[in-house]
């Protein structure tokens, strides 16, 4: 991790969590749920010289989920963050981890606090690439290009809105099953010969199938040449599992988003049964977390394309976290319509040829105006 020797002690001053929802006119579907709306926590960290930092907690699911998390920001992240200095970004990570594990054992919540402390991490990396003036893509030792996927391709008509995407810049694409065999296999069929044998396309079954299911399916789905087949079964099937489908089928299997934990990440790296590894550093980790779980997994020979579906915050951060390693793989960006997305990014992040291009700007390099979405906030207060 770097040392960051330029940044002088973070004091936190203010902690906030900022809840918006936009409504949405078609509802994004996965093989497990429906999003009936666009949700986003924004974490907001001033430090005791006014200069702010940005982040973003996942709260897709369920769908209360994201007021929920931003209660749990104010009333159990925010008070240790303000008890004391921190020489670095991931010392409050590590102590904020410490500190709450007991609490998440306890309330059954491990998964909703790492995601407040992930987004809070994310906030005070933005932070102290401010202070010192440099971009986190520059700060992590990488470079400004990253190479990006169209996510989230329903299973109703998705050629049309893949062939939007291609319209936009986007090269590579990425189909949601879990539907039906027949209902999958069909939208694949019409992608490959929408776009030809050329165009990268990438499958995400969201955890709907059975072992047995996910061999069976991906024999059919081979024909297709996708790059990877993404959690065909559930993520907490253990290891020996994953490992005999891996050896059973053909296609490179890929998993992440919902992993937790970097000595959890590294047995998964080792167990050989992952091609793809992909951590959303809002669900856990931050920057912290998973610039470890990149490095692992790139020093395995694995892909490392982190995940990400939400607002606009966690995006840019994401492309920051894929930046350090490189040009090379993939980051993840969801096809649907989402103003959470679109008012917090700069026009500069629209893909040319599937290559997105990071400002020079320090930290995340945002300069949104909070005014540009605060029709769309929520009350969260108990």
């Amino acid at each position: 991790m770097h040392t960051l020797s330029e940044l002088p002690p973070l004091r936190v001053a203010k902690v906030e969590a900022i809840v918006l929802r936009v409504p949405i006119d078609e509802p994004v579907q996965t093989s497990f749920g429906i999003m009936h709306d666009r949700p986003a926590v924004l974490v907001r960290i001033i430090d005791s010289d006014g200069v702010e930092g940005w982040g973003e907690i996942w709260c897709n699911f369920p769908s209360v989920g994201a007021e929920h998390r931003a209660r749990l920001l104010e009333s159990c992240v925010a008070p240790i963050l303000q008890q004391r200095e921190w020489a670095h970004p991931a010392e409050a990570f590590e102590e904020l981890s410490r500190r709450l594990r007991i609490l998440a054992i306890q309330c059954g919540e491990p998964g909703p606090l790492a995601q407040a402390i992930a987004g809070t991490d994310i906030a005070l990396w933005d932070l102290a690439g401010k202070r010192i003036g440099q971009p986190l893509w520059r700060l992590f030792g990488g470079g400004p290009r990253v190479r990006t996927y169209a996510s989230g391709l329903s299973p109703t008509g998705p050629e049309t809105l893949a062939a939007a995407k291609h319209e936009e810049g986007y090269r590579a694409f990425k189909l949601k099953v879990g539907f039906g065999a027949e209902r999958d296999l069909r939208n694949l069929r019409a992608l490959r010969e929408h776009f030809g044998d050329g165009t990268t396309l990438m499958i995400d079954a969201n955890q709907a199938w059975t072992p047995e299911e996910a061999q069976s399916m991906s024999a059919r789905l081979a024909e297709f040449k996708p790059a990877w087949l993404e959690e065909p079964i559930a993520a907490d099937y253990p290891l020996p599992v994953w490992r005999q489908l891996a050896k059973s089928i053909s296609l490179p299997l890929a998993a992440g988003e919902n992993l937790r934990g970097t000595e959890v990440f590294s047995d998964a790296i080792a167990s050989g049964a992952l091609s793809v590894i992909q951590p959303d550093l809002g669900k856990w980790g931050g920057f912290t977390g998973c610039l470890e779980v990149g490095r692992r997994a790139i020093d395995a020979g694995k892909m490392f394309c982190p995940h990400w579906l939400g607002g606009g915050v966690g995006l840019v951060a994401s492309m920051h976290l894929r930046a350090a390693f490189g040009e090379g793989d993939y980051v993840e960006v969801d096809s649907n319509p989402n103003l959470l997305r679109e008012l917090l990014l700069p026009p500069s992040l629209n893909p040319v040829e599937g290559i997105v291009s990071l400002s020079d700007g320090p930290g995340l390099g945002l300069s949104h105006d909070p005014d540009a979405v605060r029709e769309f906030r929520r009350p969260h207060a108990y």
